[in-house]
Protein backbone atom coordinates (compact mmCIF):
# COMPACT_ATOMS: atom_id res chain seq x y z
CA UNK A 1 0.00 0.00 0.00
CA UNK A 2 2.95 2.33 0.97
CA UNK A 3 4.29 1.34 -2.44
CA UNK A 4 1.11 2.51 -4.31
CA UNK A 5 1.12 5.92 -2.47
CA UNK A 6 4.48 6.47 -3.58
CA UNK A 7 4.05 5.78 -6.55
CA UNK A 8 1.00 7.95 -7.31
CA UNK A 9 2.57 10.52 -5.53
CA UNK A 10 6.29 10.50 -8.09
CA UNK A 11 3.26 10.12 -11.27
CA UNK A 12 2.00 13.44 -9.84
CA UNK A 13 5.58 15.61 -9.29
CA UNK A 14 6.67 14.08 -12.39
CA UNK A 15 2.96 15.69 -14.76
CA UNK A 16 3.21 19.07 -13.10
CA UNK A 17 7.19 19.25 -13.82
CA UNK A 18 6.26 18.36 -17.37
CA UNK A 19 3.12 20.34 -18.06
CA UNK A 20 3.64 23.38 -16.40
CA UNK A 21 6.74 24.73 -18.64
CA UNK A 22 3.91 24.32 -21.58
CA UNK A 23 1.52 25.83 -19.50
CA UNK A 24 3.13 28.64 -18.83
CA UNK A 25 4.88 28.95 -22.66
CA UNK A 26 1.23 28.94 -23.58
CA UNK A 27 0.13 31.78 -21.64
CA UNK A 28 2.92 33.93 -21.82
CA UNK A 29 2.87 33.29 -26.13
CA UNK A 30 -0.90 34.19 -25.63
CA UNK A 31 -0.05 37.24 -23.87
CA UNK A 32 2.32 38.37 -25.91
CA UNK A 33 -0.67 38.01 -29.06
CA UNK A 34 -2.92 40.04 -27.42
CA UNK A 35 -0.34 42.53 -26.91
CA UNK A 36 0.63 42.86 -30.33
CA UNK A 37 -2.68 42.98 -31.92
CA UNK A 38 -3.80 45.58 -29.30
CA UNK A 39 -0.74 47.74 -30.49
CA UNK A 40 -1.73 47.20 -33.98
CA UNK A 41 -5.89 48.21 -33.33
CA UNK A 42 -3.87 51.64 -31.69
CA UNK A 43 -1.85 52.10 -35.00
CA UNK A 44 -4.74 51.22 -37.32
CA UNK A 45 -7.07 53.82 -34.99
CA UNK A 46 -4.51 56.20 -35.41
CA UNK A 47 -4.58 56.54 -38.90
CA UNK A 48 -8.11 56.26 -39.52
CA UNK A 49 -10.32 59.51 -39.21
CA UNK A 50 -12.21 60.09 -35.53
CA UNK A 51 -15.72 61.01 -35.66
CA UNK A 52 -16.67 64.75 -35.70
CA UNK A 53 -17.80 66.08 -32.06
CA UNK A 54 -20.68 67.69 -31.56
CA UNK A 55 -20.39 71.63 -32.41
CA UNK A 56 -20.31 74.24 -29.52
CA UNK A 57 -17.17 72.89 -27.51
CA UNK A 58 -14.73 75.13 -28.05
CA UNK A 59 -11.88 74.97 -30.94
CA UNK A 60 -13.19 71.23 -31.37
CA UNK A 61 -16.06 72.81 -33.40
CA UNK A 62 -13.78 74.95 -35.67
CA UNK A 63 -12.42 71.87 -37.56
CA UNK A 64 -14.40 69.11 -38.89
CA UNK A 65 -11.71 66.32 -38.23
CA UNK A 66 -8.21 65.81 -36.65
CA UNK A 67 -8.08 64.57 -32.61
CA UNK A 68 -6.15 66.86 -30.33
CA UNK A 69 -2.48 64.85 -30.61
CA UNK A 70 -2.94 64.69 -34.55
CA UNK A 71 -1.50 66.59 -37.13
CA UNK A 72 -4.59 68.13 -37.96
CA UNK A 73 -4.29 70.65 -35.34
CA UNK A 74 -1.68 72.47 -37.22
CA UNK A 75 -4.87 73.96 -38.69
CA UNK A 76 -6.47 75.60 -35.53
CA UNK A 77 -5.13 79.06 -36.83
CA UNK A 78 -7.50 79.09 -40.04
CA UNK A 79 -10.17 80.85 -38.36
CA UNK A 80 -7.80 84.12 -37.98
CA UNK A 81 -8.33 83.96 -41.67
CA UNK A 82 -12.06 84.51 -41.32
CA UNK A 83 -13.48 87.73 -43.27
CA UNK A 84 -14.98 89.56 -39.79
CA UNK A 85 -11.68 89.77 -38.02
CA UNK A 86 -10.54 92.35 -40.95
CA UNK A 87 -13.67 94.03 -40.79
CA UNK A 88 -12.48 93.95 -36.91
CA UNK A 89 -9.06 95.74 -37.74
CA UNK A 90 -10.96 97.95 -40.35
CA UNK A 91 -13.14 99.71 -37.16
CA UNK A 92 -9.73 99.51 -35.53
CA UNK A 93 -8.12 101.89 -38.20
CA UNK A 94 -10.94 104.34 -38.33
CA UNK A 95 -10.43 105.31 -34.62
CA UNK A 96 -7.02 107.15 -35.05
CA UNK A 97 -8.27 108.93 -38.42
CA UNK A 98 -11.09 110.09 -35.80
CA UNK A 99 -8.51 111.34 -33.52
CA UNK A 100 -6.97 112.96 -36.43
CA UNK A 101 -9.55 114.81 -37.24
CA UNK A 102 -10.06 116.23 -33.46
CA UNK A 103 -7.48 118.59 -33.40
CA UNK A 104 -8.84 120.77 -36.47
CA UNK A 105 -12.14 120.61 -34.94
CA UNK A 106 -10.40 122.03 -31.89
CA UNK A 107 -8.95 124.64 -33.76
CA UNK A 108 -12.34 125.59 -35.45
CA UNK A 109 -13.88 126.05 -32.11
CA UNK A 110 -11.26 128.02 -30.95
CA UNK A 111 -11.74 130.11 -33.95
CA UNK A 112 -15.46 130.95 -32.97
CA UNK A 113 -16.17 134.11 -30.45
CA UNK A 114 -17.82 132.72 -27.65
CA UNK A 115 -21.32 134.44 -25.99
CA UNK A 116 -19.14 137.12 -24.31
CA UNK A 117 -16.49 137.09 -26.39
CA UNK A 118 -15.91 140.29 -29.46
CA UNK A 119 -18.32 141.89 -30.45
CA UNK A 120 -22.60 141.32 -29.00
CA UNK A 121 -23.89 140.94 -25.81
CA UNK A 122 -22.84 138.20 -23.29
CA UNK A 123 -26.60 136.43 -23.25
CA UNK A 124 -26.26 135.96 -26.68
CA UNK A 125 -27.20 131.97 -28.00
CA UNK A 126 -23.39 130.44 -27.92
CA UNK A 127 -24.75 128.67 -31.30
CA UNK A 128 -25.03 131.97 -33.38
CA UNK A 129 -22.40 133.30 -35.50
CA UNK A 130 -20.78 136.64 -34.55
CA UNK A 131 -23.30 138.28 -37.12
CA UNK A 132 -26.90 136.34 -35.73
CA UNK A 133 -24.94 137.45 -32.28
CA UNK A 134 -24.93 140.87 -33.28
CA UNK A 135 -28.43 140.60 -34.79
CA UNK A 136 -29.98 139.36 -31.69
CA UNK A 137 -28.43 142.08 -29.32
CA UNK A 138 -29.46 145.03 -31.39
CA UNK A 139 -32.60 143.46 -30.94
CA UNK A 140 -32.54 142.93 -27.07
CA UNK A 141 -31.29 146.67 -26.75
CA UNK A 142 -33.88 148.20 -29.23
CA UNK A 143 -36.73 146.30 -27.26
CA UNK A 144 -35.58 147.44 -23.93
CA UNK A 145 -34.85 151.12 -24.96
CA UNK A 146 -37.96 151.55 -26.81
CA UNK A 147 -39.73 150.49 -23.40
CA UNK A 148 -37.67 153.05 -21.55
CA UNK A 149 -38.81 156.04 -23.77
CA UNK A 150 -42.46 154.64 -23.35
CA UNK A 151 -41.81 154.51 -19.03
CA UNK A 152 -40.00 158.09 -19.48
CA UNK A 153 -43.17 159.61 -21.14
CA UNK A 154 -45.68 158.34 -18.82
CA UNK A 155 -43.66 160.19 -16.16
CA UNK A 156 -46.17 162.93 -14.44
CA UNK A 157 -43.66 164.80 -12.60
CA UNK A 158 -41.88 165.67 -15.57
CA UNK A 159 -38.70 164.67 -14.07
CA UNK A 160 -36.78 164.20 -17.25
CA UNK A 161 -37.13 164.66 -21.01
CA UNK A 162 -35.49 163.03 -23.96
CA UNK A 163 -34.62 163.92 -27.43
CA UNK A 164 -32.82 161.25 -29.77
CA UNK A 165 -28.94 162.23 -31.19
CA UNK A 166 -29.09 162.53 -35.19
CA UNK A 167 -33.03 160.16 -34.46
CA UNK A 168 -30.75 157.31 -33.05
CA UNK A 169 -32.19 155.46 -30.76
CA UNK A 170 -29.05 154.65 -29.10
CA UNK A 171 -27.82 158.08 -28.20
CA UNK A 172 -30.06 160.34 -26.02
CA UNK A 173 -29.70 164.07 -25.05
CA UNK A 174 -31.52 163.76 -21.65
CA UNK A 175 -32.85 167.07 -19.65
CA UNK A 176 -32.44 167.04 -16.06
CA UNK A 177 -35.86 169.85 -15.08
CA UNK A 178 -35.66 168.84 -11.22
CA UNK A 179 -33.38 168.78 -8.40
CA UNK A 180 -34.13 168.86 -4.53
CA UNK A 181 -35.39 172.68 -4.23
CA UNK A 182 -33.81 173.01 -1.22
CA UNK A 183 -30.04 172.49 -2.73
CA UNK A 184 -27.62 175.46 -3.72
CA UNK A 185 -28.01 173.88 -6.82
CA UNK A 186 -31.63 174.67 -7.18
CA UNK A 187 -30.88 178.20 -6.06
CA UNK A 188 -28.19 178.53 -8.76
CA UNK A 189 -30.37 176.97 -11.66
CA UNK A 190 -33.21 179.44 -10.92
CA UNK A 191 -30.66 182.36 -10.75
CA UNK A 192 -29.01 181.63 -13.61
CA UNK A 193 -32.32 180.86 -15.49
CA UNK A 194 -31.39 177.32 -16.10
CA UNK A 195 -34.19 175.54 -16.95
CA UNK A 196 -32.38 172.10 -17.28
CA UNK A 197 -29.04 170.18 -16.88
CA UNK A 198 -28.25 168.45 -20.25
CA UNK A 199 -26.40 165.56 -20.34
CA UNK A 200 -25.68 162.54 -22.98
CA UNK A 201 -25.91 159.08 -22.91
CA UNK A 202 -24.47 156.54 -25.27
CA UNK A 203 -26.10 152.99 -25.10
CA UNK A 204 -22.91 150.26 -26.01
CA UNK A 205 -24.20 146.80 -28.22
CA UNK A 206 -24.77 145.01 -25.05
CA UNK A 207 -26.77 147.25 -23.47
CA UNK A 208 -28.58 146.41 -21.41
CA UNK A 209 -26.24 144.05 -20.17
CA UNK A 210 -23.42 146.95 -19.87
CA UNK A 211 -23.80 150.51 -18.64
CA UNK A 212 -24.32 153.61 -20.54
CA UNK A 213 -21.95 155.84 -20.98
CA UNK A 214 -23.34 159.26 -19.40
CA UNK A 215 -21.68 162.72 -19.35
CA UNK A 216 -22.91 166.01 -18.79
CA UNK A 217 -23.35 168.61 -21.65
CA UNK A 218 -24.74 171.91 -20.04
CA UNK A 219 -23.68 173.69 -18.25
CA UNK A 220 -20.32 173.84 -16.83
CA UNK A 221 -20.86 172.29 -13.12
CA UNK A 222 -18.01 172.26 -10.50
CA UNK A 223 -17.83 169.26 -7.82
CA UNK A 224 -21.37 167.16 -7.35
CA UNK A 225 -18.92 164.45 -8.59
CA UNK A 226 -18.54 165.68 -12.08
CA UNK A 227 -15.20 165.80 -13.59
CA UNK A 228 -13.32 166.96 -16.44
CA UNK A 229 -15.19 166.75 -19.71
CA UNK A 230 -18.22 166.48 -17.86
CA UNK A 231 -17.78 162.89 -16.65
CA UNK A 232 -19.07 161.06 -13.93
CA UNK A 233 -18.31 159.78 -11.00
CA UNK A 234 -20.31 157.05 -10.16
CA UNK A 235 -20.15 153.58 -9.67
CA UNK A 236 -23.40 152.09 -11.06
CA UNK A 237 -21.85 153.53 -14.11
CA UNK A 238 -18.88 151.39 -14.24
CA UNK A 239 -18.82 147.89 -15.11
CA UNK A 240 -18.19 146.35 -11.83
CA UNK A 241 -21.05 148.62 -10.42
CA UNK A 242 -24.01 148.08 -13.70
CA UNK A 243 -27.31 145.87 -13.23
CA UNK A 244 -29.61 145.34 -16.22
CA UNK A 245 -32.00 145.79 -13.75
CA UNK A 246 -31.10 149.73 -13.88
CA UNK A 247 -33.73 151.95 -15.70
CA UNK A 248 -32.81 155.12 -17.12
CA UNK A 249 -34.86 156.70 -14.83
CA UNK A 250 -33.74 155.07 -11.78
CA UNK A 251 -30.08 156.27 -12.87
CA UNK A 252 -31.06 159.97 -13.68
CA UNK A 253 -32.32 160.31 -10.17
CA UNK A 254 -29.24 158.44 -8.24
CA UNK A 255 -27.43 161.58 -10.59
CA UNK A 256 -29.70 164.08 -9.42
CA UNK A 257 -29.36 163.23 -6.32
CA UNK A 258 -25.37 163.19 -5.94
CA UNK A 259 -24.92 166.19 -7.39
CA UNK A 260 -26.80 168.07 -4.24
CA UNK A 261 -24.77 165.33 -1.78
CA UNK A 262 -21.61 166.47 -3.65
CA UNK A 263 -22.40 170.35 -3.40
CA UNK A 264 -22.47 170.32 -7.10
CA UNK A 265 -22.60 174.24 -8.41
CA UNK A 266 -23.04 175.91 -11.62
CA UNK A 267 -19.76 177.74 -12.57
CA UNK A 268 -20.08 181.20 -12.69
CA UNK A 269 -16.02 182.29 -13.25
CA UNK A 270 -15.38 184.20 -16.24
CA UNK A 271 -14.22 182.52 -19.43
CA UNK A 272 -14.62 179.12 -18.11
CA UNK A 273 -18.08 178.69 -17.62
CA UNK A 274 -18.54 179.67 -21.43
CA UNK A 275 -15.90 176.46 -21.93
CA UNK A 276 -17.77 173.43 -22.87
CA UNK A 277 -17.54 169.86 -21.82
CA UNK A 278 -15.66 167.84 -24.50
CA UNK A 279 -16.75 164.08 -25.00
CA UNK A 280 -13.11 162.87 -25.38
CA UNK A 281 -11.85 164.66 -22.33
CA UNK A 282 -14.78 162.82 -20.54
CA UNK A 283 -13.91 159.40 -21.89
CA UNK A 284 -10.42 159.78 -20.72
CA UNK A 285 -11.05 161.06 -17.61
CA UNK A 286 -13.94 158.08 -16.59
CA UNK A 287 -11.20 155.41 -17.56
CA UNK A 288 -8.64 157.29 -14.97
CA UNK A 289 -11.42 157.18 -12.55
CA UNK A 290 -12.71 153.40 -12.73
CA UNK A 291 -8.83 152.30 -12.90
CA UNK A 292 -8.35 154.78 -9.87
CA UNK A 293 -11.23 153.06 -7.99
CA UNK A 294 -10.62 149.12 -8.94
CA UNK A 295 -7.21 149.63 -7.66
CA UNK A 296 -8.30 151.66 -4.28
CA UNK A 297 -11.74 151.15 -3.69
CA UNK A 298 -15.25 152.86 -3.84
CA UNK A 299 -15.46 155.82 -0.52
CA UNK A 300 -18.56 155.17 1.18
CA UNK A 301 -19.54 158.79 2.46
CA UNK A 302 -20.11 159.01 5.88
CA UNK A 303 -23.95 158.89 7.22
CA UNK A 304 -23.60 162.70 8.25
CA UNK A 305 -23.09 163.62 4.40
CA UNK A 306 -26.76 161.65 3.69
Amino acid sequence: MATLLRKIGLIRLHSRDTEDPKHHHHRSSSQQGSSLRGRGNQKNSSNKPQPQGPPGGGCSSSSSEGSPGGHKNKKAPEPAKQPPQPARSGVGREKPREAGREPGAGKEAAQRPGPGSGPGCGSGPAALVPAGRQQHCTQVRTRRLMKELQDIARLSDRFISVELVDESLFDWNVKLHQVDKDSVLWQDMKETNTEYILLNLTFPDNFPFSPPFMRVLSPRLENGYVLDGGAICMELLTPRGWSSAYTVEAVMRQFAASLVKGQGRICRKAGKSKKSFSRKEAEATFKSLVKTHEKYGWVTPPVSDG
